[in-house]
């Protein structure tokens, strides 16, 4: 009997915020997978070790949560204005499907400085020392994001004392700007292109379940807004508080694969189970005391409200970097449940509780027309190369 043997990518694994990856480069993927389709797809999942029916992902590069369950394939700028194309793909863990809807804010963080580092920034855009701006076109949802990259010694500075709560090491700061975040608006369709609904607060009616306010937003990501006390929450709550609840589970995916529907992102609750990664649900609450899973105190005169939020079924045990925009641009806007947990009025900014800590992250928001419009949204992650070299599978895999 004969084998197939493995082929050999080269790749490069980093962490982004409080998330990491598997980042390619386009030209270096086989050919067959240099194009969107069930071979590339087939690739990526093989890479990160899914579709896993036992969710821990031994035989591959994922590490069994959503956080790591993460594949980038960087491009030459296909946009003008832009430096780079980033194509991310959420990776299921036990399912068989990659989710190509949605981008990854905390992996935004690393594209720039593995897009200097792989020379597709002319080097006489790099100063010695300073800062790099790399413009990047984000694919999945058509976007753009502005990185300013450290540089030292002419050379991406990794290193550095910003810290960032759900990462254990401090690093470089890297300050991000998503751009117009909010998602296009289909022609015909009802609402704003950032409220989709053409309201801040809605009633969703979820059969079986209950009857809950709740903000719909498209900023970063399609997100679902809720009350935490509508749920039985206090807003303080960790993973385990969540995640060790098989029913809890159950419930907020039949509330997002509502929402979803109300939000006009699936025609079908039934396509809800094939895209996990949009929307995503997440509840708020006002400022509370409590202590992070690090064991770190965060005292309510410190933020200005609680948001715990969930991807690919689980509660994040930090924020994911998206959400933090849809996060920074509800709050802005007064009258959503995520302005009316931090106090109401007009903002531009809000530090927000997660489980692991807290996250300052701002949006510059606007009335034109009667409509509420976005023109920016602000934050500030860290990326670190893990390891670069090659990534192997098997050849019969495409």
């Amino acid at each position: 009997m004969s084998h197939a043997p493995q082929i050999k990518i080269p790749a490069t694994y980093l962490r982004g915020g409080t998330s990491k990856g598997v980042f390619f480069r386009l030209q270096d993927l086989p050919e067959a997978a240099q194009v969107p389709g069930p071979a590339r797809d087939r690739l990526l999942q093989r890479v990160i070790g899914s579709p896993d029916p036992y969710a821990k992902q031994i035989d591959g590069m994922g590490g069994a949560t959503s956080s790591t369950s993460k594949a980038v394939i960087i491009g030459p700028a296909t946009v003008p204005g832009h430096d780079v194309d980033y194509l991310f793909g959420q990776v299921a863990i036990d399912s068989d499907f990659v989710d190509w809807s949605g981008n990854c804010g905390n992996l935004s963080a690393a594209v720039g400085p593995f897009a200097i580092a792989q020379g597709f920034i002319p080097p006489e855009r790099l100063a010695q020392d300073g800062m790099c701006t790399v413009r990047i076109w984000q694919a999945n949802i058509r976007k753009t994001i502005v990185a300013h990259v450290p540089i030292s010694g002419g050379q991406v500075q990794e290193t550095g004392d910003f810290e960032l709560d759900g990462v254990t090491f401090a690093a470089a700061e890297v300050p991000i700007e998503f751009l117009d975040p909010a998602e296009e608006g289909e022609e015909g369709e009802e609402g704003s292109a950032l409220f989709p609904t053409g309201q801040v607060v809605d009633t969703l009616d979820v059969p079986g379940v209950g009857r809950f306010q709740a903000t719909f937003i498209n900023a970063g990501i399609p997100t679902i807004f809720l009350n935490a006390s509508e749920l039985g929450y206090t807003g303080t709550e960790l993973q385990e508080a969540i995640n060790g609840d098989a029913h809890a589970l159950a419930r907020f995916e039949t509330i997002r694969a509502h929402g979803a529907l109300r939000m006009g992102l699936i025609k079908d609750l039934g396509e809800a189970a094939r895209r996990q990664h949009t929307p995503k649900i997440a509840f708020v609450a006002p400022p509370a005391s409590y202590t992070a899973s690090s064991g770190k105190p965060v005292n309510a005169g410190e933020i200005d409200l609680l948001v715990r939020a969930l991807s690919m079924g689980k509660l994040h045990h930090a924020m994911m970097g998206t959400a933090a925009v849809a996060i920074g641009t509800a709050a802005a806007v007064p009258g959503t449940l995520v302005n009316l947990a931090a106090g109401g009025g007009q903002r531009e900014a809000v530090r927000f509780g997660h489980p692991s800590g807290t996250l300052r992250v701002g949006a510059q928001a606007a009335l034109r027309e009667g409509q509420w419009v976005v023109t920016k949204a602000l934050m500030s992650r860290s990326a670190r190369v893990l390891m670069e070299g090659w990534v192997r599978v098997p050849a019969d895999v495409l």
